[in-house]
């Protein structure tokens, strides 16, 4: 341990006193949020991100985990879809603070029942699925997605399907590319390394700088889902290696990749 790095004890006590912040902020903005319901959707939206922002603000006051952007200049002014490194939640409450669109996640359906959490959600119009019903569970993405890519809004997936640890890669799956290639929508890779501050299915969170690195759009004209899920793979790994060299010194690069498995 360094001299500069705050001993563990430390580090319980501000996990501990965030933990505390989350909580007490939640409620009262939940309870706006069903308030909020006869409003329109874009004002419903303008409140319920104030949590996001304020845990996003929490995490720098209280724990020092500071963030930056690279690569804003990509963000387009059109329909796409946003690709993400999934490594922590952080980024899941960062990018409705900063992403230009309204974002529109797809998630399975169970996390409506999740108290205050699942309430916000639900009032925000964004796209549940129901695994269950198998390959319909896709159809169900893209008829919701179109409609919501119609209103303005950007969908965000992340592709390896679940949180991955630090220096780890999932299997990339085709969903997102295949409902890029049925609407036309340019797909956005964007690669991120908030595991290293904020691990996953971790309690205790450390200090550090979290990169958000944004890739150029990639329209999926004349690509197969398969060759633009490549596409989105190999730049996001790539990303990540030079973002976080640290955490990849032992692992291989981008390319030695199983079958590509659907949504």
């Amino acid at each position: 341990m360094t001299r500069n790095t705050p001993s563990s004890a430390v580090l319980a006590l501000r996990s501990v006193a965030f933990l505390v912040f989350q909580l007490s902020t939640v409620i009262p903005v939940a309870i706006g949020c069903l308030l909020c319901a006869p409003l329109p959707l874009h004002a419903r939206y303008r409140f319920t991100i104030r949590w996001p922002r304020m845990v996003i603000w929490g995490a720098r006051t209280i724990l020092g985990i500071r963030h930056q952007v690279i690569g804003a200049e990509n963000l387009p002014d059109a329909p796409a879809i946003v690709l993400s490194k999934h490594q922590s939640s952080w980024e899941t409450l960062f990018y409705p603070t900063y992403m230009p669109r309204e974002l529109c996640y797809v998630f399975k359906r169970e996390l409506l029942f999740i108290p205050f959490f699942g309430w916000g959600i639900w009032l925000l119009d964004m796209i549940h699925i129901d695994r269950s019903r198998g390959i319909d569970a896709f159809e169900q993405v893209v008829r919701q997605g179109a409609r919501k890519l119609a209103e303005g809004r950007w969908l965000i997936m992340f592709p390896e399907g679940t949180r991955t640890r630090v220096g780890g890669q999932g299997r990339y799956k085709t969903g997102g590319p295949r409902f890029a290639v049925r609407t036309g929508a340019l797909v956005i890779p964007v690669a991120v390394n908030s595991g290293e501050c904020w691990p996953r299915k971790a309690f205790l969170k450390r200090p550090g700088l979290i990169t958000v690195s944004i890739g150029p759009p990639i329209a999926p004209e004349g690509r197969s889902p398969e060759q633009l899920n490549r596409e989105v793979e190999d730049w996001i790994e790539a990303e990540m290696r030079r973002i976080s060299p640290h955490a990849y010194a032992a692992a291989p690069a981008p390319g030695g990749r199983g079958p590509d498995r659907l949504a």
